[in-house]
């Protein structure tokens, strides 16, 4: 169980790369805060992600599930549970999965409802869908669902 004061960390799944985004301590908001990156054929960036933790001090995880459209797990969510199980160990915080679908989709959205464009700038996008992951979760905590 996550603890209800104190910051939050999202962890986004990528293949590739994975957006963070960090709650404030009353965890109303949530915020992009960076993006980690995973060589081809590499493991998780463990190092960095243990620095933002140890300069953030979060009281617990949200990691993106990523499912299919339909609600089923393929590759990717399987993956998404190991790497939960992994920083939920190597942290000893209280990790919690979470259904990303949409998030990148929505993030892209908030970029163009801002008149941006996302062409360029997969690091922020990646680093807003995390955010947007987070304040769903924030939101729906706070309505009493979870």
């Amino acid at each position: 169980m996550i603890p209800h004061a104190g910051r939050i960390m999202a962890l986004d799944w990528g293949e590739v790369r994975l957006g963070l985004a960090l709650s404030d301590e009353l965890q109303i908001l949530a915020s992009p805060l960076g993006t980690l990156v995973r060589r081809p054929g590499k493991r998780f960036p463990m190092t960095p992600f243990l620095e933002y933790i140890d300069l953030h001090h979060p009281v617990g995880l949200i990691v993106g599930l990523p499912l299919t459209l339909e609600g089923n797990e393929g590759p990717s969510a399987v993956a998404a549970r190991e790497l939960a199980e992994l920083v939920g160990a190597r942290t000893g915080l209280p990790v919690l999965l979470i259904d990303e679908r949409m998030t990148t989709a929505r993030a892209h959205r908030e970029i163009h409802a801002q008149g941006g464009s996302a062409r360029g700038r997969k690091e922020e996008v990646d680093a807003l869908a995390a955010s947007v992951l987070l304040q769903g979760y924030l939101d729906m905590r706070r309505g009493g669902a979870t």
